[in-house]
């Protein structure tokens, strides 16, 4: 490690809060560069990225398309106050607004934030205002974000505890989760119990949610990551999310979809609700949106709930909300994905890495589960019975990766992961969605290196 790096790690131990993600590694890996799929460190050794900021980068670091769009807003109109318009900002509206209306034939109204935990804290000004209810449902295993709004619609209490009581903490219901199910059934053979177990709680009031006399429920809404992301990256069962949906409505419970990790083609639709045969009440979107560059999130919101009667002028600001380097890119971002062959790419791509994943598990009896939607895909690591999580395998095969020594014909690499999970032993992989077919196998040959380096069974 040279001097430089030296001296970087020294500043932020002595300068830096811990208090976010950056110190979870130990020293915390530093970089310098990027380009398309890769990081390179101090010593330009390329680091292959499979999770591409939290799925923030879905098209490539560095990506000269939106790079320029930057580059000619900044040289046209780079800071705006939110409180004034300029034409990015409705033209990106009108393209999210126009896609639900002409697909969906749902009308509805955008309101743009910074970041996804802001527009999550949005969505629920939204709810609340809408049904007067504080309370939610939301998913075991579900992360939405650490503000203390989103932090009480989040499962994990450890982004709570330092802060008190969350009189609005969530009513947090089991996800399907069929790899670990938490009712011990098996898929083949359950139809959908979990979604019998969530009705159950309609039966009678004593079940704490539903006055049958008044037929109303204690709670606004339910949100969802229709494929948990920071969980494992699990799909849901075929049917189940529609079987939610039905119930909610029957009982006038909003479904919120929280698309920040999993939303502009990551899982291979624009939106990853829309391969569960459900369409929301409010969905929530960032990250990728932007490709990674000037941050900007949002929602959308059926017509009722945000017309400017419902939700008027001043319900809800950001200073930065719907920045003009923010919407520039993402119209150009949206632009990019609307030709016919980009769905079907991103498809085709995430099949082929799939199907090396298959194989990579067929090698390897520490790989239990393998699956994915697009290119969002996951590897759950366990023991050699192949169902019993390994936390303490991912952790090593994460920090080996980060070493950058891995060498394929006489060039040293690294692999960059990000590991998610119930019992962080789940490998969540969220590549660019440019990746090329030589990168995820060069991806593959690195991982297996890891394992064996690991001394994996």
């Amino acid at each position: 490690m040279n001097q430089k790096i030296l001296e970087i790690l020294e500043k932020n131990d002595k300068y830096c809060s811990h208090g976010d993600t950056v110190n979870y590694a130990d020293p915390p890996k530093v970089f310098e560069g990027c380009e398309g799929s890769f990081l390179f460190d101090e010593n330009n050794t390329p680091y292959l990225d499979w999770q591409m900021w939290y799925s923030a980068v879905n098209f490539g670091y560095k990506n000269k398309r939106l790079s320029d769009v930057l580059h000619k807003q900044i040289d046209t109109l780079p800071q705006l106050a939110s409180q004034y318009l300029h034409k990015e900002k409705v033209d990106l509206a009108e393209i999210i607004c126009k896609y639900m209306e002409e697909k969906y034939g749902v009308k509805g109204r955008v309101h743009f934030n910074v970041g996804g935990a802001q527009a999550v804290e949005d969505s629920l000004k939204v709810v609340r205002n809408h049904t007067g209810k504080t309370h939610q449902f939301a998913f075991m295993g579900g992360y939405h974000g650490r503000t203390l709004g989103a932090s009480a619609i989040t499962s994990s209490y450890r982004y709570r505890r330092r802060f008190g009581n969350f009189a609005d903490r969530a009513h947090f219901v089991p996800y399907p989760y069929c790899f670990r199910c938490p009712y011990d059934m098996k898929v083949e053979t359950c139809d959908t119990y979990c979604h019998k177990e969530f009705e159950k709680l309609f039966d009678t009031e004593y079940q704490s949610v539903w006055d049958e006399k008044a037929k109303q429920c204690e709670f606004g809404a339910f949100y969802i990551e229709p494929m948990q992301g920071t969980g494992g990256y699990i799909i849901p069962p075929d049917g189940y999310m529609k079987k939610l949906q039905e119930s909610l409505k029957k009982r006038n419970v909003l479904l919120v979809a929280d698309e920040i990790q999993m939303g502009v083609y990551r899982t291979g639709k624009l939106w990853s609700w829309e391969n569960f045969d459900i369409i929301p009440d409010i969905f929530v979107f960032g990250k990728a949106i932007t490709n990674g560059l000037n941050p900007l999130s949002g929602i959308w919101a059926r017509e009722e709930l945000i017309s400017p009667e419902k939700f008027p002028p001043g319900s809800t600001h950001s200073t930065f909300a719907s920045n003009p380097l923010g919407t520039s890119v993402a119209l150009e971002v949206l632009k990019m994905t609307q030709g016919e062959e980009f769905e079907p790419h991103v498809r085709a791509r995430g099949a082929y890495f799939l199907k090396r994943l298959h194989e990579l598990k067929s090698r390897w009896k520490v790989v239990g589960d393998v699956s994915g939607l697009g290119l969002a895909l996951r590897i759950e690591l366990c023991e050699k019975d192949g169902f019993t999580a390994s936390r303490a395998l991912a952790d090593r095969v994460f920090n080996e990766g980060l070493k950058g020594d891995l060498l394929v014909n006489d060039k040293k690499y690294g692999l960059v992961l990000d590991i998610g999970g119930y019992e962080k032993n789940v490998i969540t992989l969220a590549p660019s969605l440019l990746i090329t077919e030589e990168e995820i196998d060069l991806g593959i040959h690195l991982f297996d290196m890891l394992l064996r380096r690991c001394g994996a069974e």
